[in-house]
């Protein structure tokens, strides 16, 4: 069970604008690309990577994606208090 989790995101403000965004990144674009263009979080600058984080660290509907789907997967749109997320699972230790 891994206790630890990385993840990158796309944090937009509607869920047409987050499932627009899954569909480019569906397609083949690239996801950092679209984090620099599209979102509105500062992780924005680091191509939406969040770096690895402990559980209880994140929203409970951002945690549960990150810290059960599989590596390298992309989700969303994933509705929390700050908007609707796209989610790239990049690691687990």
């Amino acid at each position: 069970m891994a206790t630890q989790a990385r993840a990158s995101h796309i944090l937009v403000k509607t869920e047409d604008e987050a499932a627009s965004i899954k569909k480019r990144i569906d397609a083949g674009e690239d996801f950092a690309a679209n984090a620099k263009r599209f979102s509105k979080c500062p992780s924005k600058d680091k191509g939406g990577d969040l770096g690895w984080f402990g559980k209880g660290m994140m929203v409970p509907e951002f945690e549960q994606i990150a810290f059960t789907e599989e590596v390298g997967k992309v989700v969303g749109p994933v509705k929390t208090q700050f908007g609707f997320h796209v989610i790239k699972v990049t690691g687990k230790k």
